[in-house]
This record gives structure tokens, C-alpha cells and sequence, in this order.
């Protein structure tokens, strides 16, 4: 419709205005209906830029209107904005449309758009995914598959940060547990892992390789400094200086005693990691195409030849035994280490040359979900890119902000070090996937999100989720009601609609090719979960106002029921790009 509008629009123009060039024609649906089912306000645009009036060039475009067989009328409103009322035929087409090929509606050809990357949720492999890490993986993979109908070839990847100190850190906690129930008793450090699961990962050890890993306590802590004593001796940074300290010598003192074993337990511990986060985001209806390790940019060497490049480049240099980046010369707010002073790469080092790499992949476009905490991170990242010889304008990085659980009106404070946290899991558990995945798309991904338990267990019009998926609960409701064969429906006659609500529901249908695309274009999921409660509540409303069997008028019931059907077609392509059920019954 808004395509044909738009044709008949330029003609009209050509003719009021011959020496005018269009190069876009505004085009909305109005919020209400006495104001039509299209309006424009092209005449304001054109009249400025013209010094004309807007009402009279509204005038002169309407004069010079072609004749069309989907306009009824055309009318002019306020300062000059032109207003379209279908015909009743043209407005209930769509419903035709969606009978015709339900899945395809809205559906752009595959790879048209060309290919995109979406990296998210990305987690550290070092404890189980919480509340937070689920927004993320429900925006990322809603997103990804709102690309996927607007026609990008998506690549869906995890960024597995298996290499660096935060490993260290969890196979160290998990081998003194393992000491633990071998009697090996130590302080267990402050900054260590200390949830259940770092148990459980040591239990497991104990099974496979009984006492293999055992070391006496004096050994263990041999060339440590010792954990800092809790009087007033040391200062708040003092002692978390001592603390981290401790914690270095914990892990290189582990890596002296266990030789081979110590790989043996990073492996063990990264595999029960990765193996526990796939298997909850799969149940979380969450998949990946790639797991990409950290660590193979080390093992291909790809981390030594991107800084490589950049020395040759002359983007780097040496100061206080470090090598740093000029960062700052590239629009960041101040230069970065890549090197430390003892030749340890630094994590930015790696992540450069992950994004290499991914440059290299020829990729049109690469999106980087990250938490709002890494805001500042992108500025450096772009530099290194543009050092690089690469356009940094391929990458885009949508943020995500945090979410504050709260039950029984109480805030839950996570850490994942301590282990108070919420796991993805339990709230899945508490919820059930399809609440989580739509509560977490309630809102913008750059707007904090405070997650309601008690409305997302609600069997309630409240609950957003319920509200949507009743609605095409109903629809099936009442075809299983009417027991005809849902192919007949195609052949209704839907001349015999035309009430208000019907009016509406079947604008509000057109609408969802529309959705998706300035979803896509924005990079913005919330955009079909606010659709789709819209969408709902005019299929509830409709349903309200009128019987849909009307076992006197059987032709009228197939037209009703063939909109009825087409409804529900749309709210289950929409549901599932948000990740979420579409129930035939409730």
C-alpha cells in the first residue's frame, strides 16, 4: 500500500511541482483513525523549501492526485498534511497476504541486505550466567533474528575469554577446594571464586584424579605474602594490593607445583564452564553459530602479529618498560597498554586482534553486544581499527544496561565472585523462558531494566507476555469452535468486513512488515514486543465487540475467521523472534 501511495504521490508532485526533485516521500499511519489509514506531510516539506503555501501545494498535489484503485479519498488537514482512506478492499488485502504464505510475511529474501556479525553475551567462562548476562542474551538473540527477516545473512558468536588472569583465578579456587576435601586446609582468598558451583568442579576432580593433585599447605604457600590481617595495620588499598598479590603468587605457585597438572585443571574447569553456559543458553533458546576461544589468537600467534603491525605502522611506543598504543591519536582520551612490563599482553591486546580477525572475515557489518559498563571501551577499540587500515564505521556496538531483580519488593545484590547471584537459570526456572525472554525485551536495551517477578508469573492482562500469547490462544480457540479446515479461509470473502475494530486490526496487521524493518534499521527488539501488545490488544478488542461464528451467515465467519487466523499468523512471527511460544491453548 505504502508503496503504490508513494507512486501516485510522485506523479501528482511531478505535475504541481515539475522542477522539484523527491527523494523521499514521508508516509505514517495515523495514530487515529478519522485521520485515514495513510498521511504525509510532504506538502509542509516541499512548501518551505519552495516558499510556498503549504495548504494550496497540499491542494495542488491532491488536484493532481492519479486515479487509483485503493485510494477512496484524500483530504486535506491542519497546515497542509494530506490524509488517505483506503477502499475496504485495499485495506483487508493484507489479510490475503498472510493467509497466502504466513511465514514469509514480512520476510526479506535472505542476504539481501548483505552480512552481518552479531557477537553477544560473552561472558567470562568463570561461573555460572546470571539475570544480567540473560538481557543480553535475549537482545542479542532477538536482535539476531530480527536481522535474519530483514534480510541479513547473520553470523551469531560468543567471544569465549579463555585465556588471562580471571582463568587463573577460578582453577586456582577450584584446585583449594579440591585441597580442601583432602584435608589440605588453607585461608581461602577473598578475591577467589566462592560459589557452590567452584565445589562441585572441585568434587568432580576428586572423582576423576583422586589424590593426583594434592600438595601440602606449607608448599602451597611457599613465595606467598599471605593474606593481609583485618586490623588497621594496612589501609583499604593497601590491602587489596596484598590481597591481589597473594593471589599472583597462589597461581604461580600452583603452576610450579602441579607442572602438567595445572593445565589438566584449567581444562577441566574452562570445559565444565563452557559445556554448563552452552547448555543453559540453548534451554534459554539461545544458539551460536561460533564459540570463538581467546586463547587461539595466542596459539595462532594473530595477537604478537597485530601489535606487529601497529610497531610498523609507528603507532606504538615504550614507556616505564610498557609498550603503549596511541590510542589518543585516533579520537580515544588517552593511550593504552598493550604490553606490560614483563612481555604479558595486555586483554586489549587480544581484543584487537579479535577484531582483526573479524575484519578479515568480510563481514559488512559487525555488531558488538556489550554491557553499558564497557562504554568507554569503544573508543579505544575503533582507534586500534583505524590504526589498522580498517572502517571503523562497520562496527557498531549496542549497549546493554543492567537489570535490578527485585522479589518481594527487595533489590538482589548479585557478585559473581562471592557467588550471590541470581542464575539465568532460576530465573528461568521461577518464570519460565517465555516471561524472561519478553520481560527482557520490554524495554530499550540502553534503558535499565527493573524485572518484575511477581507481574511475569501473573496470569493476568497486566502480564504483557500472557496478554500476547492469550490473544492467539483465542484464535485457535475458535477455529477448533468452528471446525473447518483453516485452508478454506483463503477463499473468504472479505468484502464482508468493514467494522471499526476490523478496520483497525487489519492496519495494525500491515503495520508488522513496516516494524521489522525500522527494528532492523534501529537495532531495536523492544520495538516488537510494544508491536505486539498493540497488535493483541486490537485482536481483544475486535473479539470483544462481535461474535466471530455467526452460524446464520457462514461467508461472514470465514471473512471473520480469516482475520482472525491472519492475526495469530502475525503474532507467532513475532513472538519467535523474540524467542518466546506461541500456545494454542492456555
Amino acid at each position: 500500500m505504502k508503496t503504490e501511495l508513494e507512486h501516485l504521490l510522485r506523479s501528482a508532485i511531478a505535475q504541481a511541482l515539475p522542477n522539484c526533485s523527491v527523494s523521499e516521500i514521508p508516509l505514517e499511519r495515523p495514530r487515529q483513525a478519522d485521520h485515514g489509514d495513510f498521511a504525509t506531510s510532504i506538502a509542509l516539506q516541499l512548501a518551505k523549501a519552495n516558499g510556498l503555501n503549504p495548504r494550496q501545494l497540499a491542494q495542488s498535489i491532491k488536484d493532481s492526485l492519479p486515479p487509483s484503485e485503493i485510494v477512496e479519498s484524500c483530504d486535506i488537514a491542519g497546515p497542509g498534511f494530506l490524509n488517505f482512506k483506503l477502499r475496504s478492499a485495499a485495506r483487508f488485502a493484507v489479510v490475503s497476504q498472510v493467509l497466502d504464505a504466513p511465514e514469509q510475511f514480512g520476510r526479506h529474501l535472505a542476504g539481501s541486505k548483505g552480512s552481518i556479525q552479531v557477537e553477544f553475551v560473552s561472558s567470562n567462562p568463570t561461573g555460572p550466567l546470571h539475570v544480567g548476562h540473560g538481557r543480553g542474551a535475549a537482545f542479542g538473540a532477538s536482535l539476531s533474528n530480527l536481522l535474519a527477516l530483514a534480510g541479513w545473512k547473520v553470523q551469531r558468536e560468543y567471544y569465549v575469554n579463555d585465556a588471562g588472569r580471571q582463568m587463573d583465578i577460578l582453577t586456582v579456587s577450584t584446585w583449594l577446594r579440591y585441597l580442601e576435601q583432602h584435608q589440605i586446609l588453607l585461608e581461602f582468598p577473598p578475591n577467589g571464586y566462592q560459589g557452590d558451583y567452584v565445589g562441585v568442579m572441585a568434587q568432580a576432580l576428586s572423582r576423576k584424579h583422586g589424590e593426583a593433585f594434592v600438595r601440602t599447605a606449607s608448599d602451597v604457600l611457599t613465595g606467598t605474602p599471605g593474606l593481609p590481617l583485618t586490623s588497621a595495620a594496612l589501609d583499604d588499598k593497601a590491602r587489596e594490593a596484598q590481597t591481589e598479590a597473594h593471589m599472583d603468587a597462589l597461581i604461580h605457585s600452583a603452576k610450579q607445583l602441579l607442572g602438567a597438572g595445572w593445565g589438566i585443571i584449567h581444562s577441566e574447569v574452562l570445559e565444565d564452564q563452557i559445556s554448563d553456559c552452552r547448555a543453559d543458553l540453548e534451554e534459554f533458546g539461545v544458539v551460536f553459530d561460533c564459540w570463538f576461544s581467546e586463547q587461539s589468537l595466542y596459539d595462532s600467534g594473530r595477537v604478537a602479529q597485530v601489535i606487529a603491525r601497529l610497531q610498523e605502522r609507528g603507532h606504538l611506543y615504550l614507556k616505564d618498560g610498557a609498550v603503549w598504543f596511541k590510542s589518543s591519536a585516533f579520537g580515544d582520551e588517552k593511550d593504552r597498554v598493550v604490553q606490560r612490563e614483563n612481555g604479558i599482553y595486555t586483554y586489549f591486546a587480544s581484543d584487537i586482534a579479535y577484531h582483526d580477525e573479524k575484519f578479515s572475515r568480510g563481514l559488512d557489518r559487525i555488531l558488538n553486544v556489550w554491557g553499558a559498563d564497557h562504554h568507554g571501551y569503544i573508543p579505544r577499540v575503533k582507534a586500534a581499527l583505524i590504526a589498522l587500515g580498517h572502517d571503523a564505521n562497520r562496527l557498531v556496538v549496542p549497549l546493554v544496561q543492567f537489570v535490578s531483580l527485585f522479589r518481594n519488593g527487595e533489590k538482589v545484590q548479585m557478585s559473581t565472585r562471592k557467588g550471590q547471584f541470581v542464575t539465568l537459570r532460576a530465573l528461568r526456572e521461577e518464570t519460565g523462558r517465555d516471561a524472561a525472554r519478553f520481560f527482557y525485551v520490554l524495554r530499550k536495551s540502553d534503558q535499565a531494566l527493573d524485572f518484575d517477578l511477581s507481574l511475569a508469573t501473573s496470569e493476568s492482562n497486566d502480564n504483557p507476555v500472557y496478554y500476547v500469547q492469550y490473544a492467539h490462544a483465542r484464535v485457535h480457540s475458535v477455529l477448533t469452535r468452528w471446525g473447518g479446515d483453516v485452508q478454506d479461509l483463503a477463499k473468504s470473502d472479505l468484502g464482508l468486513l468493514g467494522t471499526e475494530s476490523e478496520i483497525l486490526l487489519a492496519q495494525q496487521i500491515a503495520r508488522f512488515p513496516e516494524v521489522v524493518d525500522q527494528a532492523a534499521l534501529d537495532l531495536a527488539p523492544h520495538s516488537i514486543a510494544f508491536y505486539l501488545k498493540e497488535l493483541a490488544a486490537s485482536f481483544h478488542s475486535w473479539y470483544n465487540s462481535a461474535p466471530f461464528i455467526v452460524s446464520e451467515q457462514p461467508e461472514l465467519t470465514r471473512a471473520r475467521l480469516a482475520l482472525a487466523y491472519s492475526s495469530a499468523a502475525v503474532l507467532r512471527q513475532g513472538l519467535s523472534l523474540l524467542g518466546v511460544s506461541a500456545p494454542n491453548q492456555m
